[in-house]
């Protein structure tokens, strides 16, 4: 009997979650086969067999958050198989490496070019909810799978366009899932007690007044990462109101230019430009503060991997655009709708994550108007873009209908002084108010 224990894949990571197992016990699995889906803090990764034979146990449960290096799945070896006078195959793939009940296996057989024969038991298959491009929260994800609910056919009626508890349940009554399923009035009484089974769910009774979500992976992550940087670095907050038609006449030439017509055009990329032209105007903006043993140093990158905080249906991700300042408008707005795509597909990995220098969060989607957001860990600074909309602007000494916003923006008070990012807020604001500038 072979015991695969959960493997390090490569992130510096410290824990996931069983998402699915994707096989049975009795399933045939060979080398490389993909025997689960995993959830880090970071990405989903499909997680590779180790061992040819046949599943003899899986020792977690779908769902349960295990350390890395806990056992997770037994197997009968394919000669042991092959002894008990069972079907067997061989293993498959040069460098295979299998330790037995105990030792530490770790996570081989990328790469393998063999081939090898294999037999399953054809199992029925579960209901599966689509997710790409739908923002909802894990336990309502969860209840759409038991409920056989596809999110992609949901109507959304959340914040941020979010699908709710109630949009699913809804849904399932309309497409007659499930019979009498309805949101009920609030209780005459102020409390009600509710038996919690031996194995809570993370969804409770319709009628609760507390829902309980377990904190874990990206939530999890997020978490750990906003309070070690609030409590580390010292944050300041600024911001200023903005008159930013011509940034809007500027985005309505480029969405009928040829040249972007391919391409999804917004005032995210005239606010990415401005940042990098700010950036390199106020090198500190783009710096980091690092500990090290002979004490501590400030770290000025001349380079700009550019943050774009993104939610997605896996809660808060942070990735960056590589060598931002390198890319022309079209290349830049291309890297802006790669981006999105991927995080609002949940394809986003841990390498377009890691590496950012400095970050923009675009509040201004969720019809906020500005914000005091925290910086992202190894950064020193981060800027908030608020709604655009039309107000009451003085122009000339008279009051005219323009599109406003307001740029805000956090920084570590131990790198950038307020001068430094009140230059740099200003540039961004300047090219704003003026995009020609973006031409010097």
């Amino acid at each position: 009997m072979q015991t695969f224990h959960l493997p390090d894949v490569g992130e510096g990571l410290t824990e996931a979650e069983i998402v699915s197992w994707h096989v049975a016990p009795g399933d045939a699995v060979a080398v490389d086969d993909v025997i689960a889906e995993i959830e880090t803090a970071k990405s989903l990764v499909e997680l590779p067999s180790p061992f040819a034979g046949t599943v003899g146990e899986l020792l977690v449960a779908e769902g349960d958050t295990v350390n890395v290096g806990s056992p997770i799945i037994t197997v009968v070896p394919a000669d042991a198989a092959t002894a008990a006078g069972g079907d067997a195959h061989e293993p498959t793939g040069p460098g295979q490496h299998a330790e037995t009940e105990g030792g530490g296996s770790v996570l081989v057989g990328y790469g393998t070019g063999g081939e090898a024969k294999t037999r399953r038991r054809n199992k029925p298959e579960k209901p599966v909810a689509s997710s790409v491009g739908v923002i909802a929260k894990p336990p309502i994800r969860k209840l759409a799978r038991d409920l056989g609910v596809d999110l992609s056919e949901v109507r959304p009626s959340g914040p941020s366009n979010e699908v709710t508890r109630d949009d699913v349940m809804g849904h399932a009554q309309q497409a007659s899932v499930f019979r009498n399923i309805s949101t009920p009035e609030w209780p005459a009484e102020r409390e009600q007690e509710i038996p919690v089974p031996p194995k809570a769910s993370p969804q409770v009774a319709p009628d609760a007044r507390i829902e309980e979500v377990p904190v874990k992976g990206v939530r999890k992550a997020t978490a750990a990462a906003m309070v070690g940087s609030a409590h580390t670095a010292p944050h300041v907050s600024v911001w200023t109101d903005v008159d930013a038609s011509r940034t809007m006449e500027y985005v309505k030439r480029l969405k009928s230019s040829p040249d972007f017509a391919d391409i999804k055009v917004s005032p995210l990329l005239i606010v990415a430009r401005a940042v990098l032209w700010a950036a390199r105007r106020t090198p500190m903006i783009n710096s980091a503060w690092v500990d090290g043993d002979d004490g501590a140093k400030i770290h000025v990158r001349n380079y700009v991997n550019l943050g774009i905080a993104a939610a997605t249906p896996r809660g808060l991700l942070v990735p960056n655009i590589k060598d931002a300042q390198d890319l022309s408008m079209r290349e830049l707005a291309k890297a802006l709708e790669r981006l999105t795509l991927t995080a609002r597909e949940g394809k986003t990995t841990p390498a377009d994550q890691q590496g950012g220098t400095i970050t923009i969060t675009n509040i201004g989607v969720f019809g906020m108007d500005a914000g005091t957001p925290i910086i992202n860990p190894g950064e020193s600074a981060i800027v908030a873009m608020g709604a655009i909309r039309q107000k009451p602007w003085v122009v000339d000494g008279e009051v005219r209908p323009r599109w406003v916003t307001t740029v805000s923006g956090s920084f570590d008070h131990r790198v950038v002084d307020g001068d430094a990012m009140s230059r740099f807020l200003a540039d961004v604001a300047a090219i704003l108010e003026e995009p020609a500038l973006l031409l010097d």
